[in-house]
């Protein structure tokens, strides 16, 4: 990789992390598209640039995560993480090679669209406006559904967690902030073993030049996203899920004739 292609993805990772359009998926199939190749150091640069994006949750909502007399706010993230760690270790090797498949990706993408346009009509007539009235059975549900965003990559994480806030009865709003605070520990968490683990096993990766990669990227990343957030919540409160579900539907369908005509 080099800087350019650095600053690229850290753009799409920065834009796409918080919505629901599978910031994976697009960091994956913008990959394939710069022609960067799939090597042990891209994996670990998708996994760890996501640190500086979820810091940027931290920075947005700071009263929230420093407000330490909230404990109850940490018990219900730590119990909606409990499956997507459980899963996450399980599956990993599954979930990995899945990372490397477009057509996979793009299908689900493309699924997931659909999935998105009929979601406003699904879950109508909420009555949880704040994270405040999550109890810790709504938050361990909203976990599950995390799991499928680990298992099958191009769900969308944020898509899966926003999903299964609404069906436990959060407005769009309060589903959405809910799947911003899970982020947090479920990615950093991704990002600490990989490092650990390329630390362990893979050292000869953590060059300084590739250190210095992954540093610009999490602070483009940081940045990028701050306003990705505040402009995802303020169009989703006012009009749902809809125009996503239509772009997921266009990118997934023009990835997938690529890649059947062999252009891709």
């Amino acid at each position: 990789m080099h800087w350019i292609q650095t600053v690229i993805l850290a753009i799409v990772e920065g834009l796409t992390e918080f919505l629901p359009i599978s910031s994976t998926g697009h960091m994956a199939l913008v990959s394939a598209i710069m022609g960067i190749e799939k090597n042990e150091f891209t994996t670990l640069f998708i996994e760890n640039i996501q640190f500086g994006t979820i810091l940027s949750v931290v920075f947005i909502y700071w009263r929230k995560f420093l407000d330490f007399k909230r404990y109850q706010f940490y018990i219900k993230l730590l119990i909606a993480l409990i499956p997507a760690v459980i899963f996450g270790i399980l599956f990993k090797k599954h979930i990995d090679m899945l990372i490397q498949t477009p057509l996979f990706i793009a299908c689900m993408l493309f699924l997931g669209g659909i999935v998105l346009l009929f979601i406003d009509q699904w879950f109508k007539n909420p009555t949880i406006e704040s994270e405040e009235k999550v109890n810790n059975k709504q938050a361990f549900t909203i976990g599950l559904f995390q799991v499928l965003s680990i298992l099958l990559p191009g769900i969308s994480r944020s898509a899966a967690t926003i999903i299964g806030g609404m069906q436990q009865k959060l407005t769009r709003k309060a589903a959405a902030e809910f799947s911003f605070f899970l982020a947090v520990p479920t990615l950093a968490g991704a990002c600490v073993k990989s490092l650990w683990d390329a630390y362990k096993h893979t050292p000869e990766l953590l060059t300084s030049h590739n250190l210095s990669l992954l540093a610009l990227g999490n602070i483009i990343g940081f940045v990028i996203a701050i306003f990705a957030i505040k402009g995802f919540i303020a169009f989703l409160t006012k009009r749902g899920f809809r125009l996503f579900g239509y772009y997921r539907i266009i990118v997934g369908a023009v990835i997938i004739v690529l890649i059947l005509l062999r252009k891709f």
